[in-house]
């Protein structure tokens, strides 16, 4: 039996789906402790995320990761009950739709082909036929939308944060408020997880599922994690627009929108987009996201905002692919991080992988060593164009 003691710094999603995947896991009987410096996750991305879900990447593995993902929240109350309290997400399989100009329309026929190899259950529509299909969209400068049929959508990601964390704490894994600063080594091999205080938590495996946070802790090792923290304003917006059937929408602009019970959430990258920005809501940048609106759908000219929050994107720099797996110097030390966007879909993933990575000694599911440090330290980028 494996009883080594496992600790995970962040108890975000990732951090929260790695924890039970470990629990679950019939082989191990050892200790799990989850190490998050702010249980109330007021700035955590999972707590702020647009929490949707996509199988229209560019790249097969992203793909495969959705794929069990969208499986995994159907099912998601034979996983994560609790003593008969079934957790709810509100999932709504309304699709993604991509809008390309002609600029894009070869990018979107060429992730068209990836994504029908995958079995991904998307269709292409051409001018007319977005138009047929949504009679409120503007599509006179469009060339083609690619629209996801089934598994696709969006929902509530608190809850699927404490849906994992409520069954994982069910299970035996330990949440400890506490605020990691580094991990404590000693030839090759990952020690402890020094606090803020200066103390010492000695572990066995470390993992680090910091988020936005995560590359300061690596200071030190050996290793320089290209993942930043970058801000995204997520608006919501009444308006007395109808736009029925409404998917989740990604302009060739850039924005993104789509509906949230009676009104609609959006957003846009802001052109200026530093590292590590403080986390407020940039107002100012509503002007352009109302602009953009009310030219794909017209009846948004009439438009108003609601209130807005700002959350970290936790950007890698070098492909906005995940890094997953082993440290490159550190063999006892796990990297979850940079999932640029995707972390709440692949979550289920991530998670099931590291559990089988760290007890079966090898991913077993879904290869996931692609996603692999190493590949950075090889300039291999893994590129996903697909990122929003």
């Amino acid at each position: 039996m494996d009883n080594r003691h496992i600790m995970i710094v962040g108890g975000g999603v990732i951090g929260s789906a790695v924890a039970y995947f470990l629990a679950v896991h019939p082989r191990f009987q050892g200790r799990i402790t989850v190490l998050e410096r702010d249980p109330t996750y007021t700035h955590a991305s999972s707590a702020l995320s647009a929490s949707s879900i996509r199988q229209q990447f560019s790249t097969p593995l992203n793909i495969q990761m959705s794929q069990f993902g969208i499986a995994f929240l159907r099912d998601l109350h034979q996983h994560l009950a609790v003593d008969g309290e079934l957790p709810e997400l509100g999932l709504s399989e309304h699709g993604y739709l991509y809008l390309a100009s002609h600029a894009g329309a070869a990018t979107l026929r060429e992730n068209h082909e990836i994504q029908k190899h995958e079995n991904v259950d998307v269709a292409l529509l051409d001018q007319h036929g977005l138009q047929q299909k949504f009679p409120w969209l503007n599509v006179a400068d469009l060339a083609l939308g690619s629209l996801g049929l089934s598994g696709e959508g969006w929902f509530d990601g608190y809850a699927l944060l404490m849906a994992f964390r409520r069954k994982a704490r069910s299970l035996g894994v330990s949440y400890l408020q506490a605020d990691a600063q580094g991990f404590e080594q000693e030839n090759g091999r990952v020690t402890g997880v020094r606090l803020q205080d200066g103390s010492v938590i000695k572990c066995d495996v470390a993992v680090n599922a910091a988020g936005a946070w995560a590359r300061p802790l690596l200071v030190g090792t050996g290793f320089d994690l290209p993942v930043v923290g970058r801000k995204r304003t997520v608006f919501v917006v009444s308006s007395p627009a109808q736009t029925p059937a409404c998917p989740l929408i990604i302009d060739p602009s850039g924005l993104w929108l789509r509906p949230e019970g009676q009104h609609w959430i959006c957003g846009l990258p802001p052109e200026d987009d530093p590292d590590d920005a403080p986390l407020e809501a940039d107002y100012e940048q509503f002007d352009t996201v109302w602009q953009i609106m009310a030219n794909r759908v017209p009846a948004f000219e009439a438009l108003r905002m609601q209130r807005a929050w700002a959350g970290y994107y936790e950007y890698h720099v070098f492909d906005q692919n995940a890094v997953i797996g082993a440290h490159p110097q550190l063999a006892n030390l796990i990297l979850a991080n940079g999932f640029s966007g995707h972390g709440m879909q692949h979550a289920p993933a991530t998670g099931r992988g590291i559990a089988e990575l760290l007890i079966d000694g090898a991913y077993r599911s879904l290869d996931l060593s692609p996603l692999s440090a190493q590949r950075i330290l090889d300039g291999r980028p893994l590129l996903e164009k697909n990122v929003i």
